[in-house]
């Protein structure tokens, strides 16, 4: 991490200038004492940028804020958890609309500035009487980002936040996901805020680069939902000339944004449902970043690795067929792979081409940590990515076995 960079302990979706958040329990969820609606405002309009799923079946809030955000720009969020109002047809869409509404009243600002997101369950209508009343009681603060990230949980079981500081700026998340997590988006919701003044195309330009080195190299289940989208919004409150290409402060907040968005994604994988374990894969000597991201991905979505992980087996044939599977370039006898411990010492599996000889025991050991590090080298080029995956448990079959009842 940059020294320019600082990771504010408890930071939140609240902590640059101008933001305040809020929630409520509207009704949605059947448990009284959570939040499953919350509301993320900025005092001033803000620059924005969007990331949305590649599922074609897209839920009606994602298309709503897809014509809200057309312009660049928004001033409000209003999210809720318990019901994605994906497959919901004309009424979906009209729900949506209303939901852009109710906000728009509640904070005096235009329902076009309104981005609209819902996550849980697809198929079941909203409780808009609900929403409507519970809207008009969220009171909002600068101490609300918590609330705010608690009230878009599904199946997490912690929620998610942070706030990084660059130059005179801060930057905030708040996200949610813990299952049908899959590259290309997942079942996931993210929120970004920035008191910088970012450019809006440089917003975009750096949030597309972000997701595809966090977000889109994460996976729980190789499953990709309908809702998923991670928003951005700078309200340039804390002052000073545009970021874009050029300004001294452009890259700080380039890295502010991949750091804020790897530890949410990587967050999201360590909370994943029913797992125990966090899977990183790091490929190096890649003939190109495609080939390294790919080969990554492959490892961690395998459900091969998963299970050999979930029983600390040793078996590393697994990723090795894996790295085979991923359509990368690959030469089997320039191929190495280590397993690595918490500082990173490597215990050699595989070298260049041919088993390598190594301690069992240890390498079980490494494999119950919380969080077991695969390394491979291609030994094809200079290129290297990581993804991050979970295992695969038996607690996991049985929560989703049971989601809807």
């Amino acid at each position: 991490m940059s020294d320019d960079l600082q990771v504010l302990d408890s930071g939140t979706v609240t902590t640059p200038k101008g933001f305040v958040a809020g929630a409520a329990h509207a009704g949605i969820r059947y448990n009284p004492n959570k939040y499953d609606l919350g509301l993320l405002y900025s005092e001033a309009p803000c620059a924005a940028a969007a990331v949305y799923t590649s599922n074609r079946v897209q839920a009606a809030p994602l298309l709503i804020t897809r014509q809200h955000l057309a312009d660049g720009r928004a001033q409000a969020v209003i999210a809720n958890s318990g019901c994605a109002n994906a497959a919901t047809g004309a009424r979906g869409l009209e729900d949506a609309r209303q939901m852009a509404r109710l906000a728009g009243r509640r904070l005096g600002v235009a329902a076009e500035d309104v981005v609209v997101a819902s996550t849980g369950v697809i198929g079941t209508f909203l409780p808009m009487e609900k929403i409507a009343l519970s809207v008009e009681r969220i009171g909002l603060s600068a101490e609300g980002g918590r609330d705010f990230a608690l009230a878009i949980m599904t199946t997490d079981t912690l929620p998610k936040h942070l706030a990084v500081r660059f130059g005179p700026y801060s930057l905030g998340g708040a996200a949610k996901g813990a299952g049908m997590i899959h590259p290309n988006m997942a079942t996931m919701l993210c929120f970004l805020t920035t008191d910088a003044p970012v450019a809006q195309p440089y917003l975009q330009e750096t949030l597309r680069e972000a997701v595809d080195a966090s977000f889109n190299l994460i996976d729980v289940d190789s499953d990709t939902s309908t809702n998923d989208m991670v928003v951005v919004l700078a309200n340039g409150m804390g002052g000073g000339e545009s970021i874009d290409h050029g300004h001294p402060l452009a890259g700080a907040f380039r890295e502010a944004m991949l750091l804020a968005c790897q530890s949410l994604a990587k967050a999201m994988v360590f909370d994943a449902e029913g797992a125990s374990r966090l899977i990183e894969m790091v490929v190096e000597g890649a003939a190109s970043l495609a080939d390294a991201r790919r080969a990554a991905r492959e490892v961690v979505r395998s459900l091969g690795v998963k299970t050999a992980v979930k029983g600390a087996d040793p078996n590393w044939g697994r990723v090795v067929a894996a790295l085979g599977n991923s359509g990368c370039e690959l030469a089997l006898d320039r191929l190495t792979l280590w397993l690595l411990d918490g500082e990173g010492e490597d215990l050699c599996l595989f070298h260049l081409g041919a088993p390598h000889p190594f301690d069992e025991a240890r390498a079980r050991a490494l494999l119950r940590q919380r969080e077991v590090r695969f390394r491979a080298h291609l030994g094809l080029g200079d290129a290297s990515a990581a993804a991050w995956g979970s295992d695969l448990t038996e607690d996991y079959v049985r929560l989703n076995s049971l989601y809807t009842t």
